[in-house]
């Protein structure tokens, strides 16, 4: 169980970083084309996986797969592409121009104070899972924190008459989409123990074509065509695609089997903590207050809050 928890904080760093490589890429690329990059190096990765496995002509076993009832039936793939513009195409570009609109740092509290109350809500609803007084104790607490860790206590960075405020609306979007996405994975999940790799991959490639579409439609393309080469946006999309998308997603799925929803979520409330970090070591423009400090020590404490189990008597 140990091992879990390692791989969801390793995670939990690799996302971290992933809103000041964003930040940086789309002073060079549009958000939408960014994102389609991002999506053809996770859909080209796992295209070398399956060549890999191939070549080595490994079995798959049965229960690596999503039974082929169900692989077959209409509700999987409705599931799928609905997975692929909420946990993909639609959600990236929400992000992505709310992070080039507003910076790295908002976003980050977003997605990652707003998605866990909205996935503990889904998950009671649709899974019927629990939350203790304990729990939802912590939860509070780590909202509060999570507020203050990126405000550093000012409202009007929240406020309407913001001149960035379409920026925080997308970013208020952003955690909606994230946690249907994880309630849309969890559901196919279900039929399968071991599917992780296959569904992330059909997701993939479907949201590869959405991006696709979207830069199209959008005027992007040639823009894009221009780009495909520059080194810097190269490494960001590598970033992005293998290490956020295909590792990052995978563990995320998983974890989602071991552990309940709510408290796999709670870990998001570290995510902005390590944004601020980060932003500050790349200079992006970030102001440390000392209640964002404050709200951070708030925000690791409600983590361990929430993860701590009763012993039984």
């Amino acid at each position: 169980m140990i091992g879990i928890y390692i791989l969801i904080i390793l995670m939990i760093i690799i996302w971290s970083l992933s809103f000041i490589v964003v930040d940086i890429a789309v002073e060079i690329i549009p958000p939408l084309s960014l994102a389609l990059y991002r999506f053809i190096v996770a859909s080209a990765s796992f295209i070398v996986l399956d060549i890999f496995s191939k070549l080595r002509k490994k079995e798959i076993n049965a229960e690596d797969q999503v039974t082929q009832e169900y692989m077959n039936s209409k509700n999987l793939w409705i599931l799928i592409i609905i997975g692929s513009f909420t946990g993909a195409s639609f959600f990236f570009f929400a992000q992505y121009t709310a992070i080039k609109l507003i910076g790295p740092s908002l976003p980050a509290l977003f997605v990652c104070l707003l998605a866990p109350i909205i996935i503990s809500i889904l998950s009671l609803i649709i899974f019927k899972e629990k939350l203790n007084s304990l729990k939802i104790v912590g939860f509070i607490i780590a909202s509060i924190g999570s507020f203050l860790l990126i405000t550093g206590g000012d409202l009007t960075v929240l406020s309407p008459a913001s001149p960035n405020f379409f920026g925080y609306m997308l970013a208020l979007l952003t955690p909606l989409l994230w946690a249907l996405f994880t309630i849309i994975i969890k559901k196919i999940s279900k039929y399968s123990k071991k599917s992780d790799i296959q569904i992330l991959k059909y997701i993939s490639y479907f949201g590869t074509i959405e991006l696709f579409f979207f830069v199209l439609i959008n005027g992007e393309l040639m823009l894009f065509v221009l780009n495909f080469l520059n080194l810097i946006i190269f490494v960001c999309a590598l970033y992005l695609g293998l290490a956020c998308y295909v590792f990052g997603y995978y563990i995320w799925q998983k974890s989602q089997k071991k552990l309940k929803s709510s408290k796999v979520a709670s870990f998001l409330y570290i995510e902005p903590f390590l944004t601020l970090i980060f932003s500050l070591l790349f200079r992006r423009n970030e102001q440390i207050l000392v209640w964002n400090i404050v709200g951070g020590i708030i925000v690791l404490s409600a983590v361990l809050l929430i993860n701590y189990e009763r012993k039984k008597a």
